[in-house]
């Protein structure tokens, strides 16, 4: 598969890539696959016909899916998602899934990671890993991976895991150290395994009975973006190469807004249909929070609508002035140095800007390059035609 792949051989396609996204699978290199991962759109597993979901996702754009057996679905219906999971993969496992996004299955414990292995045995070489809800509660994260391992070692695929930081202990500053302290050792010894991160805001937010409406981004929710800081300080450093997502976003339907839009007119000025329509869904909030997420080293985005795909995907396209300025750093030696950019608006200093310039470089061969003075809403508007 490949992002943006319904423009493929198109005009479009042309006049909006200097450098054309690589393709990938389950197979791809793990740094780059990490990178690839984009919007990862949640879906319970109770859904009536998973297949024929994918299949859509698929068309959306979507590249990444979690089938959720956690807290999407109430405790009722807990044999039945695993039902539907169960028919999912058998299906695959006669079809092939080379058409349809990299899929995960968020978990509820350890043990019923081990129920899940044991109930689907071979089958679960259609998946390209699982999710691992409330990792940082001390002992949990450790059995987690345990008992991924013991798979891993058996199987003929092996299998990654994302876990997901969300609990009190993150989100309650007196625990805060010692828990990412214990999370970062677990991550250290399991790193072949390791995807990336994902951060859990919902569930950190309800620690303090708050929740952001669309019209805030999680960053303005203090307590929780002290707490996506040092998870990034503490488990995102440039040395030990892990990727982390972003928080979800929660909201898909128009509602009353106090403030006024947050994009820029000027680079709707071809399309102010396509601004008005973000504006009057609550998105452009939506559009400013990836924009602080990237700016926080974060990549990627949890999401729960086809409708925030294109968005993300968008936004993680790598504007050709990055490109340059990413390429020219990695094009010297490791002598150091300073040089003015390119575009000539900017210090390209060769040592401090070498991690950033390889995540971009890796960015770019996922989501591709975009020409000059081409923008990420010339990107969007592809997915409203």
């Amino acid at each position: 598969m490949r992002h943006f792949n319904f423009l493929r051989n198109t005009p479009a396609e042309k006049d909006l890539f200097y450098r054309l996204p690589e393709r990938f699978n389950q197979y791809t290199d793990k740094k780059l696959l990490s990178y690839s991962l984009g919007a990862t759109l949640y879906m319970p597993a109770t859904r009536s016909d998973l297949l024929e979901d994918l299949k859509k996702a698929y068309q959306n754009d979507t590249t990444s899916v979690v089938l959720c057996l956690e807290d999407s679905i109430p405790d009722e219906k807990v044999k039945e998602a695993e039902h539907n999971l169960y028919e999912l993969l058998r299906k695959l496992a006669a079809i092939g899934n080379s058409d349809l996004p990299l899929l995960f299955v968020r978990v509820r414990s350890p043990e019923h990671l081990e129920h899940i292995i044991e109930q689907n045995g071979i089958l679960l070489s259609s998946l390209t890993g699982f999710v691992f809800p409330k990792f940082d509660d001390l002992s949990r994260g450790q059995a987690f991976v345990d008992v991924l391992q013991c798979y891993n070692r058996t199987a003929t695929t092996s299998l990654y895991y994302m876990p997901v930081i969300e609990s009190p202990r993150i989100i309650h500053q007196d625990t805060r150290h010692y828990t990412l302290s214990h999370v970062q050792r677990i991550l250290a010894h399991s790193m072949d395994s390791l995807l990336a991160v994902r951060i859990g805001a919902t569930d950190m937010s309800s620690a303090y009975g708050l929740r952001r409406s669309r019209e805030f981004t999680v960053y303005d929710v203090h307590v929780v973006a002290s707490a996506i800081s040092d998870i990034v300080n503490m488990l995102g450093r440039a040395e030990d190469n892990r990727v982390i997502t972003g928080a979800v976003w929660e909201h898909f339907a128009p509602s009353e807004r106090t403030f006024k839009p947050l994009l820029c007119e000027s680079i709707f000025a071809h399309d102010k249909t396509l601004r008005a329509k973000l504006v009057t869904e609550g998105n452009d909030t939506f559009i400013r929070e990836v924009q602080l997420d990237k700016l926080n080293g974060i990549t990627g985005k949890t999401v729960i609508h086809p409708s925030h795909v294109g968005i993300v995907h968008s936004l993680m396209v790598v504007s050709h002035e990055e490109y340059v300025d990413a390429m020219d750093i990695l094009s010297r030696d490791d002598n150091g140095g300073v040089m003015a950019s390119t575009y000539g608006n900017k210090m390209n200093e060769v040592k401090p800007h070498t991690a950033w310039a390889r995540n971009i470089q890796s960015r770019a061969r996922m989501f591709g390059v975009s020409r000059e003075h081409v923008g990420f809403a010339d990107f969007l508007e592809q997915y409203m035609v």
